[in-house]
């Protein structure tokens, strides 16, 4: 029996290198694609919630500090006069009077931080300041006259008193300034006619005027 011949050997090995060559390539290529990466799952661009705006906090609102309710009486700086001021509640009431003809009568408000500007009549006026709530600086205009004073909180019976009242036929209207020390300053005005007023007992207001007996009382706004 013939062997195959030179030629057979040959085209066997060529389709045996065919096939390999198939294999090879069909084998590379599912390599490839088995190991290509998978990509990242790319971001999500919804966008993010947006937080509500928050109002700023209102400012807190200042603490009121209350004017204390009390009497203030002192002297003008020329020694000439004095001046006397009840505080209650935010109202005032005051009194200049040199113990002898002039006086006046003046009122108003004070204002949260102390300052005060009280009127009386034909024009009169007084401002001032109270400081610390121990005393009281400021000026009074009476009369065409200007006067700078201080008063000092009053200890009782310091303080500011009047009394009105029909004495004869006539009306009394009298007011008094009890300075700190007991030193007393006041007018009666009868019928539109002052003069030096009589001394009051501070402990109880009594007082004599035209030999009628009457009572002074402290001055509340």
């Amino acid at each position: 029996m013939k062997r195959p011949g030179p030629l057979l050997t040959m085209l066997a090995g060529l389709l045996l290198g065919v096939f390999m060559l198939s294999l090879n390539a069909t084998t590379g290529t599912k390599n490839v694609s088995s190991t290509k990466k998978e990509q990242p799952p790319a971001a999500s661009t919804s966008p993010s919630p947006t937080k509500p705006a928050q109002s700023p906090s209102p400012s807190p609102t200042p603490t009121r500090v209350p004017v204390p309710n009390a009497d203030y009486a002192g002297r003008t700086d020329d020694d000439s006069s004095a001046v006397a001021v009840a505080v209650h509640d935010g109202k005032a009431v005051a009194y200049f009077c040199d113990g002898r003809t002039k006086e006046s009568w003046l009122k108003g408000d004070v204002k949260d931080d102390g300052s005060m500007r009280l009127t009386g009549k034909n024009g009169d006026s007084l401002t001032g300041t109270l400081k610390e709530g121990k005393r009281i600086r400021g000026t009074v205009d009476v009369r065409g006259g200007h006067w700078a004073f201080t008063a000092d909180k009053a200890k009782k019976p310091g303080g500011l008193y009047r009394a009105t009242a029909t004495v004869r036929g006539a009306r009394v209207d009298g007011g008094w300034i009890v300075l700190p020390g007991g030193r007393q300053v006041g007018i009666v005005t009868r019928d539109e006619d002052p003069s030096a007023a009589p001394a009051i007992d501070p402990e109880t207001g009594a007082v004599t005027v035209d030999g009628q007996q009457l009572t002074a009382r402290p001055v509340i706004p």
